[in-house]
């Protein structure tokens, strides 16, 4: 217990990084609560989800595999001839639900529903806190202090990751952020290891788990995110050359495993998953997107909206990398292609995945940014540098919080 507790795990960054993801919660609460007193009633994709994953907590039937409702009154996600949903699992339906059992079935009416109706929230806000922690924790070990606090901030006032976490009118692509999140850079951690003079499976144990649940938190939020699994391995291989046999092993343990879990959220009932499976829309992008202006406006549109402070830090950020040579290395380079990769995606899918793949750009491009202006922190204009970018910051965290305090409660 005494070597837990240490300076480096719960020392002053540590506590100041508590204190920013506590800001970043008041502010999605803050969300919620507003929704709340503005309706009695859940929206119609919740809805959907609550009543699906309800249904199959009590043994009524697996969520989405299909619905037992007219194909009339689904989603759009959700295939109008047979009703199965195309690009989510049941992980939504009972991650939404399984909060409800801790409250009485008797009191799930209108009248309490300012009570229960947070319940569905909390997993998502949680999982809005737990991709911030995770995305300051890499963000500190590629960049240091500097960049990770960096990083930090931007996430916990960006309207876009406030909302949905919140899932706030929107649908909640934060399980389908974190997951990709985790398994990209659980599979560069893995990869590191591997270096070490140790049996690699058992030693990295730990890490195939975290990379096997990221796979499928993240395959079964939103289908198309399959797209994690090569890219992965394509981490794994390239950052371990001369032990490629044991990086192979790893990823196909890792796969096996969120496989499995996969499975978990059917029940372990066979048929249902593999007609699930078969219904499971895994790519569904259309190139004829990249023809079209509009799209590339609105996909800037929703970048800046996730954070309008890389209107001015993201050009700052290309251009640097473009000039400096220094800055081409990999802990900048890796986040800016996954980011680059996710945000095409985001164009190619122009439905309801799209939105998941540009919520899921977001964090990889603010590790981007917040690397490359460490970097410029390190420089001989550190001073001048670093006075921009804290004005900045200071600057973005008072419009979020004016522009957060303008939206009504009732």
């Amino acid at each position: 217990m005494t070597r837990f507790f240490t300076r480096e795990r719960f020392g002053r960054p540590q506590f100041l990084a508590g204190a920013l993801l506590l800001a970043f919660l008041a502010q999605a609460a803050w969300l919620v609560h507003s929704e709340l007193r503005a309706s009695t009633n859940p929206g119609a994709a919740e809805q959907v989800r609550l009543a699906a994953g309800w249904r199959q907590l009590h043994g009524g039937g697996i969520a989405g595999a299909p619905f037992p409702d007219p194909p009339g009154s689904l989603p759009i996600e959700v295939s109008q001839t047979d009703a199965y949903d195309t690009q989510h699992s049941p992980l939504l339906s009972l991650v939404t639900a399984a909060p409800l059992l801790v409250w009485p079935q008797r009191l799930l009416d209108a009248n309490a529903s300012p009570y229960w109706r947070w319940l569905p929230r909390l997993p998502f806000l949680a999982c809005g806190v737990a991709l911030g922690a995770s995305l300051w924790y890499v963000a500190r070990r590629l960049c240091g202090n500097s960049g990770g606090f960096l990083a930090l901030t931007l996430y916990c006032f960006s309207p876009s990751m406030i909302q949905a976490s919140a899932v706030w009118h929107t649908e909640p692509e934060i399980l389908a952020a974190w997951g990709s999140f985790g398994a990209i850079f659980t599979a560069i951690a893995v990869a590191h290891t591997l270096y070490a003079p140790r049996e690699v499976i058992l030693w990295n144990w730990r890490r195939i788990v975290l990379l096997g649940v990221s796979l499928a938190i993240a395959i079964g939020s939103q289908f198309s995110m399959i797209v994690v699994v090569p890219l992965a391995l394509a981490f794994l291989l390239y950052l371990a050359p001369i032990r490629r046999g044991a990086a192979f092993t790893i990823w196909t343990v890792a796969c096996l495993l969120g496989l499995a879990i996969l499975f978990a959220t059917y029940f372990f009932q066979p048929h249902t998953f593999s007609g699930g499976m078969q219904h499971a829309s895994f790519w569904g992008a259309t190139w004829r997107s990249f023809t079209v202006l509009a799209v590339y406006r609105q996909v800037a549109l929703q970048l800046l909206r996730a954070c309008p402070a890389l209107a001015l830090l993201l050009p700052v950020a290309f251009a640097t990398y473009i000039a400096w040579p220094r800055t081409r290395y990999f802990g900048n380079t890796a986040p800016l292609l996954i980011g680059l990769l996710f945000t095409i995606l985001g164009m190619a899918h122009p439905h309801v995945a799209g939105a998941g793949f540009l919520l899921a750009s977001i964090p990889f491009i603010l590790i981007f940014v917040s690397g490359i202006l460490a970097d410029l922190m390190e420089t001989p204009f550190r001073q001048l540098v670093t006075a921009c970018v804290w004005a900045l910051l200071a600057a973005y965290i008072l419009w979020s919080i004016l522009a957060l305090a303008q939206i009504p409660r009732g």
